[in-house]
């Protein structure tokens, strides 16, 4: 990840609250957000394997970096992951489908509506974030048709912006209007 690519960006994952579709004992959410690659999140089952993150209020988001180690973890690196965000699980949209081919690293995927990936990118103007109170990661498929999945780490980055306490787009201002602002 380069500092440039990240300037205008704030990691918003520990504001959510991580769930898995399954995961081999001792090795579950936890290892997700932990910053150790050496720790990874293990699925265990068939596939698609599912990775959610619910926000407590609608929060807007750039970017999805998901650290994969196909050197160390083989046929349980995931090749092929669907990206999906909504309000709820019941309206889920498929934002993105991204590939990629043994990765080691970080492996930023680009939410914004309307973006490109690979070369045209950098010719493009940056398109409008996505909003969403859930984001799903799901993995549809690893190297080698494996069955199960390794995740070493993943963060979602929002608009720094959107951090401004200054910049609030409900201005509630009393205890009594601040406990009803996240409802919807």
């Amino acid at each position: 990840m380069t500092s440039k690519e990240f300037q205008n960006a704030k990691d918003i994952s520990p504001l959510a609250t991580w769930s898995v579709s399954s995961h081999k004992f001792g090795f579950g959410v936890a290892n997700l957000k932990d910053p150790d690659p050496e720790l990874f999140w293990q699925s265990e089952g068939p596939q698609p394997h599912f990775i959610s993150l619910q926000f407590p209020h609608r929060v807007n988001i750039l970017k999805l970096s998901i650290y994969l180690s196909h050197p160390k973890d083989d046929s349980y690196t995931p090749q092929k992951l669907s990206i999906r965000a909504g309000t709820g699980r019941h309206d889920l949209t498929e934002v993105r489908l991204h590939e990629v081919d043994k990765p080691e690293g970080w492996v930023t995927i680009d939410l914004r509506d309307g973006a490109v990936e690979g070369e045209e990118a950098e010719e493009m103007e940056e398109g409008q974030p996505i909003p969403a109170f859930l984001l799903q990661i799901v993995v549809v498929a690893n190297h080698l048709n494996g069955k199960d999945s390794h995740v070493r780490g993943l963060k979602v980055w929002g608009p720094k912006a959107d951090m401004d306490p200054e910049v609030d787009d409900y201005p509630f201002s009393t205890i009594a209007m601040k406990q009803h602002e996240c409802l919807r």
